[in-house]
């Protein structure tokens, strides 16, 4: 397991494939992660969460998500708040990990998200290293794409690192390579970390 986040419906099973309720139509072999993204309008996400609850409970769904809050775009912000607090009961339920979009948000994400009892993974982390660091004492981990704050990347424990393609074209061993770089660590040895950190938090 390399990709922890991808949209990409055709990627390999070294990836996790990000999908609506209503998308989730599973590939033998693959693994998902399933959720309401806070872009979705109210009537969307209330279509929705019927089909996730029913989602939730397959074996190739490893985790709930990308579910959030975004400071920027999407619902009222109320809204979101009450459908990233079902994600995280339903993951409780499930005992599976939470991938989490966050824009301009993280004192919230973090307050949200205190006691989940499961894992949370903040994906396509952007944001500088104080940022990263409430993230970290948290207890999240921290997904990084092609494009990352390299101080935020340094402040982020080596247990705590995943990789991510997201929606961009990008070769996920691509990522590991520029993640490497920055870190000063051979991409042989990131992907074992990497590998082991995904493995550990989906239970694989």
């Amino acid at each position: 397991m390399l990709d922890i986040h991808t949209h990409n419906l055709q990627a390999s099973c070294d990836a996790v494939i990000s999908v609506a309720p209503s998308q989730f139509a599973p590939v033998a072999g693959k693994l998902y992660s399933v959720g309401i993204h806070p872009w979705f309008s109210a009537e969307e996400a209330a279509r929705e969460l019927p089909l996730l609850e029913d989602a939730a409970s397959h074996p190739q769904v490893v985790a709930l998500g990308e579910t959030g809050l975004d400071g920027v775009k999407g619902m009222d912000i109320a809204l979101q708040q009450r459908y990233f607090a079902a994600h995280i009961d339903l993951a409780k339920q499930m005992h599976k990990p939470v991938i989490v979009h966050m824009v301009r948000t993280s004192q919230q994400v973090a307050k949200a998200c205190r006691g989940a009892g499961v894992p949370v993974i903040i994906h396509g982390m952007r944001g500088n290293e104080n940022v990263a660091r409430t993230l970290i004492d948290a207890g999240f981990y921290i997904s990084y794409g092609a494009h990352f704050n390299p101080a935020a990347l340094q402040a982020t424990p080596l247990d705590r690192l995943l990789v991510e393609t997201d929606d961009t074209p990008v070769a996920i061993e691509t990522v590991l390579e520029k993640v490497s770089q920055a870190l000063s660590i051979p991409t042989p040895a990131l992907t074992l970390t990497v590998q082991r950190n995904a493995a550990t938090l989906l239970s694989l």
